[in-house]
């Protein structure tokens, strides 16, 4: 979606960088998490404070990218759309 938006509004180069660079700390985020939460689920098959606790923190961690992602999205993408959609 955010390829397709970049396309038809013309996102420049620099731009896409930040766009990529974005949408690239999302996909991180999202794979340290998995590995964490599968390895917590090997190492602690039981309930356990602490491995709540870094689960948490590994889906904090998504979070913080997704909001650096949006944040990112309105920067790049908010001043061009609105010029196309308002003229």
């Amino acid at each position: 979606m955010v390829a397709v938006m970049g396309i038809w509004l013309r996102v420049r180069l620099g731009d896409w960088l930040w766009l990529g660079a974005a949408v690239s700390a999302v996909w991180t985020a999202e794979l340290v998490n998995t590995a964490v939460e599968r390895t917590v689920d090997l190492v602690s098959p039981d309930e356990h404070p602490l491995a709540e606790a870094a689960k948490d923190t590994a889906a904090g961690a998504v979070l913080a990218a997704s909001l650096f992602a949006v944040g990112v999205g309105l920067v790049v993408l908010a001043p061009p759309l609105w010029r196309a959609l308002v003229g």
